[in-house]
Protein backbone atom coordinates (compact mmCIF):
# COMPACT_ATOMS: atom_id res chain seq x y z
CA UNK A 1 0.00 0.00 0.00
CA UNK A 2 0.96 3.64 -1.03
CA UNK A 3 1.02 4.29 3.15
CA UNK A 4 3.50 1.08 3.99
CA UNK A 5 0.63 -0.09 6.57
CA UNK A 6 -0.60 -4.07 5.87
CA UNK A 7 -3.67 -4.93 5.17
CA UNK A 8 -5.54 -8.17 5.48
CA UNK A 9 -7.92 -9.15 2.90
CA UNK A 10 -10.67 -11.91 3.90
CA UNK A 11 -12.51 -13.03 1.10
CA UNK A 12 -16.37 -14.11 0.93
CA UNK A 13 -16.06 -17.98 0.78
CA UNK A 14 -19.13 -18.20 -1.56
CA UNK A 15 -18.94 -14.89 -3.31
CA UNK A 16 -16.44 -12.21 -5.13
CA UNK A 17 -16.24 -9.98 -2.10
CA UNK A 18 -12.89 -9.07 -0.28
CA UNK A 19 -13.26 -7.30 3.27
CA UNK A 20 -9.85 -5.16 3.62
CA UNK A 21 -8.95 -4.62 6.87
CA UNK A 22 -5.65 -2.07 7.77
CA UNK A 23 -3.61 -3.66 10.81
CA UNK A 24 -0.33 -2.47 12.40
CA UNK A 25 2.98 -4.12 11.43
CA UNK A 26 2.83 -6.05 14.99
CA UNK A 27 -0.19 -7.83 14.11
CA UNK A 28 0.83 -8.38 10.60
CA UNK A 29 4.03 -10.09 11.82
CA UNK A 30 1.79 -12.25 13.62
CA UNK A 31 -0.79 -13.20 11.35
CA UNK A 32 2.23 -13.73 8.74
CA UNK A 33 3.85 -16.49 11.87
CA UNK A 34 0.92 -18.39 11.87
CA UNK A 35 -0.02 -18.44 7.84
CA UNK A 36 3.86 -19.71 7.25
CA UNK A 37 3.81 -22.30 10.29
CA UNK A 38 6.60 -20.61 12.05
CA UNK A 39 6.83 -20.90 15.88
CA UNK A 40 8.81 -18.79 17.95
CA UNK A 41 11.51 -20.19 20.64
CA UNK A 42 9.38 -18.64 23.16
CA UNK A 43 5.28 -17.79 22.48
CA UNK A 44 4.28 -14.29 20.92
CA UNK A 45 1.46 -12.58 22.87
CA UNK A 46 -0.90 -14.38 20.88
CA UNK A 47 0.34 -18.07 20.94
CA UNK A 48 0.03 -17.48 25.10
CA UNK A 49 -3.34 -16.15 24.91
CA UNK A 50 -4.06 -19.77 22.72
CA UNK A 51 -1.78 -21.51 24.93
CA UNK A 52 -3.70 -19.94 28.54
CA UNK A 53 -7.60 -20.35 26.59
CA UNK A 54 -6.38 -24.37 26.46
CA UNK A 55 -5.23 -24.49 29.56
CA UNK A 56 -8.33 -23.32 31.21
CA UNK A 57 -9.64 -26.17 29.12
CA UNK A 58 -11.98 -23.96 26.96
CA UNK A 59 -11.77 -23.61 22.93
CA UNK A 60 -11.85 -20.53 20.41
CA UNK A 61 -15.18 -21.70 18.23
CA UNK A 62 -14.77 -18.77 16.24
CA UNK A 63 -13.88 -15.15 15.37
CA UNK A 64 -16.48 -12.36 14.26
CA UNK A 65 -16.09 -9.51 12.91
CA UNK A 66 -19.36 -7.81 13.50
CA UNK A 67 -19.65 -4.22 13.14
CA UNK A 68 -17.88 -1.38 11.25
CA UNK A 69 -18.42 2.10 13.03
CA UNK A 70 -16.41 5.36 12.16
CA UNK A 71 -14.23 3.08 9.62
CA UNK A 72 -12.83 0.80 12.58
CA UNK A 73 -14.10 -2.95 12.83
CA UNK A 74 -14.73 -4.61 16.13
CA UNK A 75 -14.80 -8.34 16.32
CA UNK A 76 -15.64 -10.63 19.24
CA UNK A 77 -13.68 -13.95 20.16
CA UNK A 78 -16.58 -16.65 20.74
CA UNK A 79 -15.88 -19.29 22.80
CA UNK A 80 -17.55 -23.03 23.06
CA UNK A 81 -19.24 -22.32 26.26
CA UNK A 82 -21.45 -19.45 24.40
CA UNK A 83 -18.95 -16.51 26.01
CA UNK A 84 -18.34 -13.35 23.58
CA UNK A 85 -15.15 -11.39 24.11
CA UNK A 86 -14.75 -7.80 22.26
CA UNK A 87 -11.50 -7.75 20.40
CA UNK A 88 -9.46 -5.76 17.98
CA UNK A 89 -10.15 -7.40 14.43
CA UNK A 90 -6.27 -8.00 13.84
CA UNK A 91 -5.65 -9.90 17.36
CA UNK A 92 -8.90 -11.77 16.46
CA UNK A 93 -7.58 -12.88 13.11
CA UNK A 94 -4.07 -13.78 14.37
CA UNK A 95 -5.28 -15.74 17.20
CA UNK A 96 -7.87 -17.28 15.06
CA UNK A 97 -5.00 -18.82 12.72
CA UNK A 98 -3.28 -20.01 15.52
CA UNK A 99 -6.56 -21.69 17.23
CA UNK A 100 -7.67 -23.31 13.80
CA UNK A 101 -10.81 -21.34 13.99
CA UNK A 102 -13.25 -19.97 11.64
CA UNK A 103 -13.38 -15.94 10.68
CA UNK A 104 -16.62 -14.82 9.86
CA UNK A 105 -18.49 -11.38 9.26
CA UNK A 106 -21.89 -9.83 9.87
CA UNK A 107 -23.60 -9.55 6.66
CA UNK A 108 -24.05 -5.81 7.31
CA UNK A 109 -20.13 -5.37 7.44
CA UNK A 110 -19.19 -6.94 4.44
CA UNK A 111 -22.59 -5.73 2.92
CA UNK A 112 -20.65 -2.13 3.63
CA UNK A 113 -17.46 -2.56 3.66
CA UNK A 114 -16.95 -5.27 1.30
CA UNK A 115 -15.37 -4.74 -2.40
CA UNK A 116 -16.38 -7.03 -5.49
CA UNK A 117 -13.26 -7.54 -6.89
CA UNK A 118 -13.30 -8.72 -10.92
CA UNK A 119 -11.84 -11.74 -12.38
CA UNK A 120 -9.10 -9.72 -13.98
CA UNK A 121 -8.94 -8.18 -10.45
CA UNK A 122 -8.92 -11.91 -8.71
CA UNK A 123 -5.72 -12.92 -10.91
CA UNK A 124 -3.77 -9.51 -9.82
CA UNK A 125 -5.07 -10.40 -5.96
CA UNK A 126 -3.70 -14.10 -6.72
CA UNK A 127 -0.13 -12.76 -7.97
CA UNK A 128 -0.41 -10.60 -5.12
CA UNK A 129 -0.82 -13.96 -3.00
CA UNK A 130 2.00 -15.60 -4.55
CA UNK A 131 4.18 -12.60 -3.98
CA UNK A 132 2.78 -12.64 -0.22
CA UNK A 133 4.20 -16.71 -0.07
CA UNK A 134 7.82 -15.03 -0.91
CA UNK A 135 7.94 -12.87 1.60
CA UNK A 136 8.89 -13.63 5.25
CA UNK A 137 7.41 -11.96 8.56
CA UNK A 138 10.57 -10.00 9.42
CA UNK A 139 9.45 -8.51 6.22
CA UNK A 140 6.63 -6.64 8.49
CA UNK A 141 8.97 -5.58 10.64
CA UNK A 142 9.48 -1.55 10.62
CA UNK A 143 9.84 0.53 13.26
CA UNK A 144 7.45 3.33 14.21
CA UNK A 145 4.50 1.09 12.63
CA UNK A 146 0.82 1.75 14.04
CA UNK A 147 -2.75 0.18 13.39
CA UNK A 148 -5.08 2.29 11.65
CA UNK A 149 -5.10 3.77 7.83
CA UNK A 150 -3.96 7.57 7.62
CA UNK A 151 -6.30 7.68 4.18
CA UNK A 152 -8.98 6.16 5.89
CA UNK A 153 -8.51 4.88 9.11
CA UNK A 154 -9.80 1.85 8.55
CA UNK A 155 -8.66 -0.89 10.85
CA UNK A 156 -9.70 -2.15 14.06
Amino acid sequence: MPTNQPIVLLREREGDRYLPVWIGAAEAAAIAFAQQGVTPPRPLTHDLLRDVISALGHQLREVRIVELRDNVFYASLVFGEGVEVSSRTSDAIALALRAQAPIRVEDAVIDEAGVVVTEDEDDEVERFREFLDQVSAEDFDTPGGSEGSPESNRGD
